[in-house]
């Protein structure tokens, strides 16, 4: 597979100069001589001019003859190189991309919407001028076609308890890293750096996104109530025993039954429980 090569172009100014004697002398000559052979020196003039070439920072120019690769420039400033090169540019600064949000099925089918944030730039010239067409267009196509196949890999969320499983949602540095991954192997073949990739929007499609709400709701609903039966358990056990360590009361198992669902009422209820003073005995 044939790779990028760097060209060492000559300086513009020492050209520059020589353009300005031949110029000079051409005038001169058809002043005093009058010779229209000097006239062909208007041909090298034009050819001296076409090989002038300026090379931004973080810019390169890739050089082709006749269709053959010669190599590119990466080093910048004022150049002259062969008048016949045809010059293509190619910027090396790095590029943001938005990608457009894109509604897909994640691992168990359900619709979300989602997009990417990508940084990249070009490292290999000659592979993104020739292995692949318009490389922009390519970066994004790509990417697209990444984010699809990263959405149906993984579950928007985990609904089911005590599973550990890694999500869209939960899991994103795992995530991020596959997703860099995904894209790096893509694009190795436009000669593509991939600095940074990571997911910058996600959510449910709208059709389902109120349903998924209220199961996301119901699930931290129960989750709570776990907590608070699992703390109402504890607090009525140490009851019991201080009650009885103390020698306050002696239930039989009739009171002990009340008592113990008295006091789970009262602290796993949603409201304020309402006290009724009983003004008799415990056995009435």
């Amino acid at each position: 597979m044939k790779k990028e090569k760097s060209l060492k172009a000559s300086s513009g100014y020492v050209m520059l100069l020589i353009l300005l004697l031949v110029i000079g002398g051409t005038i001169f000559g058809l002043l005093v001589s009058k010779n229209p052979l000097f006239l062909i020196s208007i041909l090298v003039i034009i050819l001296i001019i076409k090989g002038f070439l300026i090379v931004n920072p973080n810019s390169s120019k890739v050089m082709v003859l006749f269709g053959a690769y010669k190599g590119t420039i990466k080093e910048n400033g004022f150049f002259w190189a062969n008048p016949f090169y045809t010059k293509q540019r190619i910027s090396l600064r790095a590029r943001n991309f938005y990608s457009e949000r894109v509604k897909v099925n994640d691992k168990i089918g359900n619709p979300i919407l989602i997009n990417v944030i990508l940084v990249w730039k070009v490292s290999d010239t000659y592979k993104a001028a020739f292995d692949v067409d318009h490389y922009e267009d390519f970066v994004r196509v790509q990417t697209d076609a990444a984010v699809r196949k990263l959405a149906g890999s993984y579950p928007y969320d985990n609904f089911a308890e005590g599973e550990i499983e890694v999500t869209l949602l939960s899991g994103m540095d795992e995530v991020n890293e596959a997703l860099e991954n995904e894209i790096t192997e893509r694009l190795m073949i436009a000669g593509i750096e991939v600095m940074e990739a990571r997911i910058g929007y996600l959510a449910y499609a709208p059709e389902i996104a109120s349903s998924m709400l209220k199961r996301q709701q119901a699930v931290a609903i129960v989750a709570a109530r776990k907590k608070i039966v699992e703390g109402a358990v504890g607090m009525v056990e140490d009851a019991l025993i201080q009650l009885s360590e103390d020698k306050i009361i002696d239930f039989d198992e009739d009171k002990k039954a009340s008592m113990v669902s008295n006091l789970m009422v009262v602290l796993c209820g949603d409201k304020e429980a309402t006290p009724v003073i009983n003004t008799g005995t415990l056995h009435s």
